[in-house]
């Protein structure tokens, strides 16, 4: 089903979107929050060892999304993810499991291994996937706001270029949008403070004043600014808000929001998995 801004949901279960045109190049999904066998405040596809959901049911949730792209899911690259600006190159499948503090501390993550998945988890923070045009360089980086002002989008993109990427197209997934993301004058001077300084006017405006000593703040508009200042022309954006997309429906999906789920008291979220696979050779 066909979303506009050249995405759709892709059919089958478990559900989720994909750039219709870059798939085809490099599949790739946005896992929704929908299709798994996790319950409760953790329902239902769960992919989040961080979260305090049984292990065993994240890992079943895990291979269900792999295996929807056709990956096994010994195949699937993670990293143990730090709000930082540190990417890596996967040249074997990173060891995932529920033993968090084994795995490897970054944000970003490329490869040029044929066979190769990149996975990063979010519950409002953004979610970027990356390729070249023809698919040589993946890439993969969780950009909450603290790492996306510091500079984890550069970090990822230089990776790639560094292992021989081409013209880049980037793909931005469901992620809490401005309307939705108010935030206080400290987050903002903060953020001020940790942007490049060619970027900073460019960070300054996406921060919307929203009455006294509060902004709503467009964490995608950043991720967009920082994409073009690299010389990334081809960026597209599935304009959807974790915050609001909660009710499913045939020409939606749901997703998990940790903010949303703050503001009903709830302990924890469930975590999103988003997916690029480098195709085999």
């Amino acid at each position: 089903m066909m979303l506009g801004n050249g995405f759709e949901i892709a059919a089958g279960a478990p559900r989720y979107l994909r750039h219709a045109k870059t798939a085809a190049l490099a599949p790739h999904g946005f896992f929704s929050a929908e299709g798994g066998i996790s319950t409760g405040i953790y329902a239902s596809l769960n992919c989040g060892y961080g979260s305090a959901d049984d292990p065993a049911l994240v890992s079943q949730n895990r291979s269900a999304a792999a295996a929807s792209l056709n990956i096994d899911s010994p195949q699937l690259v993670a990293v143990y993810q730090v709000h930082g600006t540190t990417c890596i190159k996967a040249d074997a499948v990173t060891p995932v499991s529920a033993r968090r503090d084994q795995m490897i501390r970054a944000d970003g993550i490329i490869t040029t291994q044929p066979g190769l998945a990149l996975s990063i988890l979010t519950a409002d923070c953004l979610p970027l996937l990356l390729t070249d045009a023809d698919a040589t360089v993946i890439g993969a980086c969780h950009a909450g706001w603290r790492g996306a002002v510091a500079g984890i989008v550069a970090s990822t993109v230089a990776a790639m270029q560094d292992a021989g990427a081409g013209e880049i197209t980037a793909m931005i997934g469901p992620t809490i949008r401005q309307p939705s993301y108010q935030v206080g004058k400290d987050m903002r001077d903060e953020a001020l403070s940790l942007s490049p300084s060619a970027l900073r006017d460019k960070t300054a405006s996406c921060f919307l004043a929203d009455g006294p000593d509060h902004f709503r703040f467009d964490l995608a508009g950043l991720v967009r600014h920082h994409l073009t200042s690299l010389g990334v022309a081809a960026v597209h954006d599935c304009a959807v808000d974790t915050y609001t997309a909660q009710n499913s429906s045939p020409d939606s999906l749901p997703f998990f929001s940790h903010r949303l789920a703050t503001h009903r008291h709830q302990s924890d979220s469930g975590r999103q998995i988003s997916v690029i696979r480098k195709p085999a050779q």
